[in-house]
């Protein structure tokens, strides 16, 4: 698309990589990193797609955060999905769920068993699915952070206006804000910026963030997923970091707005109340989720089908708890790319197209 093609450019990606150089060169410590975390798995996948690492000084290192919102599902939602499609219900959802392991099997299995599983490509197709099966009780899996919120919970809205009584959801929604909150206060890992994530930030707003700015004086930034927006986030990260001035900056205007998506927040605030939610490797992070408010139980899966998300038990031989904290790199993981492949996945990261251990495994790889 030739609109994006100026933010492809390798002379300007080649440019600003020089004044990152420089400014690397500035704040070069022996024997000491800068740790820039990016929460997002589409920034994962384009560093990698892009080879940004390749461009950057030996002291700076880009870590990937817990951005992917299905590697970040604990072990036991899946296993609740599991207990309601072997219950009988129809059980819908986007397909990057389907090979996500549980304690004991995926919903792929789940559905070879004879389990109906459906794979969606929206939200839509669930009430499509909900209508053409009018005597079967439909679950749509809803997770994600902001950004897939908003259609789900969307539509909720099409099935009241619908009257449609046999559908539900499965919530396991997630909110970045208060995860940046738990990955700079962890003492097993040392984060000095952030590069925040783009569409979570068209919803949330700029004005999200700025809390977490305030109290703890990190540098976050807002940057889009193309090349040269990526090495203008970090250049801008640099530079605060050199200027000892960390703020909040925001290099995608041209989507993300201060306020960000005003009708999309209304939605969260008529359906959906904050809760500890739990984080596949970080644990449980206090007001880190949203889940529906009584009043919509009748639209709640897991209180309309009696069925619980209990903790999980992963694979203890899978690190991807420790690929989403930042403690390790995919690579480091000894059963990556040996026993963890795409084809067969042991963990959640290796799952996902926007997992750090399937960019890796795609563009990393040795």
């Amino acid at each position: 698309m030739k609109y994006l093609d100026e933010y492809k450019n390798q002379g300007a990606a080649e440019q600003i990589s020089k004044q990152i150089k420089l400014l690397s060169d500035k704040l070069y410590v022996k024997d000491k990193k800068i740790n820039i975390m990016e929460v997002c798995g589409s920034h994962t996948m384009a560093i990698a797609r892009y080879a940004i690492r390749e461009l950057l000084p030996e002291n700076i290192s880009l870590i990937s955060g817990p951005g992917c919102p299905v590697c970040v599902t604990d072990t036991g939602y899946i296993d609740a999905a599991i207990e309601l499609a072997e219950k009988g219900v129809i059980i819908t959802t986007f397909g990057d769920m389907i090979n996500v392991p549980g304690t004991k099997k995926t919903l792929a299995i789940c559905r070879s068993e004879g389990c109906k599983v459906e794979i969606c490509y929206s939200p839509l197709n669930a009430i499509e699915i909900a209508e053409k099966n009018i005597n079967k009780e439909v679950v749509f899996l809803a997770i994600g952070f902001e950004t897939t919120m908003a259609p789900n919970i969307a539509m909720l809205e099409i099935a009241s206006k619908k009257n449609l009584k046999n559908i539900s959801i499965l919530t396991a929604f997630k909110l970045i804000p208060p995860a940046l909150e738990a990955l700079s206060m962890d003492p097993e890992i040392s984060i000095d910026a952030f590069l925040c994530p783009a569409h979570v930030s068209a919803i949330i707003g700029v004005k999200a963030y700025e809390p977490f700015v305030q109290k703890h004086k990190i540098p976050c930034l807002i940057a889009s997923f193309e090349p040269v927006d990526i090495m203008l986030g970090i250049q801008g990260i640099l530079q605060q970091l050199a200027d000892k001035d960390p703020h909040l900056e925001n290099q995608y205007a041209r989507v993300v707005k201060y306020n960000g998506n005003e009708i999309a927040q209304q939605l969260f605030n008529k359906y959906l109340e904050e809760y500890d939610a739990s984080w596949r490797g970080i644990g449980k992070i206090p007001k880190s989720g949203l889940k529906l408010k009584k009043e919509f139980a009748y639209f709640d899966a897991s209180a309309k089908h009696d069925v619980k998300i209990a903790v999980g038990k992963p694979n203890k031989a899978c690190r991807c708890g420790d690929v989403l904290k930042g403690k390790i790199n995919p690579s480091e993981c000894p059963m990556f790319a040996k026993k963890c492949t795409p084809m067969n996945p042991v963990g959640p990261c290796m799952v996902s197209s926007e997992g750090s251990c399937a960019a890796y495994y795609k563009y990393l790889r040795k």
